[in-house]
């Protein structure tokens, strides 16, 4: 499986793109559908990238969202605004119950427990919060050589939250609580799943179609695939796999999509070469530079929502892996689209790691 350095998508746009899309300065301008801005009720839409990601503006996070302000994000990250599945929202003033609260409103939550139960120590106080920094129990730097910091190296890997679990991730929420000083690095990639599902050959769509391969999530593969040294004694195969449908519609959107990661271990029916063949195929296939934005963290409060059933997301390392805390805590909504379960019994049994 490829694991090439991302390229950073707004680079490659035109200038006159790229300052639209990155500025935060000056007042919000309504534009044509195909333009960089667009005003819709409370919120104004500046587009990220050609075909998803967008900065959201005019969202009062001081108090809960109202029913019409949470409609038109909840359109924004789904269906309206050119099908975005990555929004961006700048300087919310979000702290852990404010976060909890807002995830809440977008739906079921994931927590933490299978981790605890598997011997994880929590530094955070809430089990909705998913530690994703780069921060001991103690306070202190992770050490990247402990079983934890090897398995988060599994998060540079383009990926999709929980589907190694019978049901899904819907949306994700990361929140900044601390960032390393400018130009360290750790910033978020993302990958538009559902262009790159578009893009295929007709002949391969049409294999993937009438074939409907079943894939095989794994953690524990992702893992070892990140840092085979420290995993080599792991064998996937030994854990439950989360079973979903390669290939399937995004409900809301009305789109297909590739629904791929780097936890997909095997697909069902066909030999180990074929399908390590198909795997890696896509995966390579849905993360070229083109269908990729790169989100910079900023400030604290920064926070960004993802639909995990249309793009694929990673870490992006830097220089302050060893030298500097990066606090980032996620809140994850269970999906509630008809494939939410894929082909898994409906058991509140999750996977986890220490």
């Amino acid at each position: 499986m490829s694991t090439t350095q991302t390229t950073n998508v707004a680079t490659e746009m035109p200038q006159s793109t790229r300052t639209a899309a990155f500025s935060t300065s000056g007042p919000p301008t309504s534009m044509a559908p195909n333009g960089t801005n667009a005003e819709h009720g409370h919120i104004t839409i500046k587009k990220l990238h050609a075909t998803f990601g967008a900065e959201v503006s005019g969202v009062d996070f001081s108090r809960p969202l109202d029913d019409e302000t949470l409609a038109e994000i909840r359109a924004a990250a789904a269906k309206d605004f050119a099908q975005y599945g990555v929004l961006v929202f700048r300087k919310t003033g979000l702290d852990d119950e404010s976060h909890i609260a807002f995830g809440r409103q977008l739906g079921e939550l994931d927590d933490i427990t299978p981790y605890l139960g598997a011997g994880r120590a929590n530094r955070l106080n809430h089990v909705e919060l998913f530690d994703v920094s780069n921060i001991a129990t103690d306070g202190g730097l992770l050490n990247p050589d402990t079983a934890r910091g090897q398995a988060n190296k599994g998060n540079n890997l383009f990926h999709v939250d929980s589907s190694f679990n019978p049901r899904r991730a819907g949306y994700s929420l990361l929140l900044v609580h601390e960032l390393p000083p400018p130009g360290m690095g750790g910033h978020t990639a993302f990958a538009d799943t559902r262009a790159a599902f578009d893009d295929l050959p007709d002949d391969l769509k049409k294999e993937l179609l009438e074939r409907n391969y079943i894939a095989n999530h794994s953690m524990w593969h992702s893992r070892k695939l990140a840092a085979p040294d420290f995993f080599a004694d792991v064998e996937p195969t030994d854990y439950a796999f989360g079973r979903h449908q390669l290939v399937q519609k995004h409900e809301v959107s009305d789109r297909m999509n590739l629904y791929i990661a780097a936890h997909v271990h095997h697909l069902d029916w066909l030999e180990e070469k074929e399908s390590r063949r198909i795997i890696d195929t896509l995966y390579e296939h849905a993360t070229q530079p083109k269908y990729q934005v790169e989100i910079e963290w900023r400030d604290k409060g920064d926070l960004v929502l993802w639909d995990n059933t249309c793009t694929m997301h990673k870490a992006v390392g830097g220089d302050f892996l060893r030298k500097y805390r990066r606090d980032m805590r996620r809140v994850t909504v269970h999906d509630g689209s008809s494939t939410a379960w894929g082909l898994n019994d409906k058991t509140a049994l999750r996977q986890g790691m220490p």
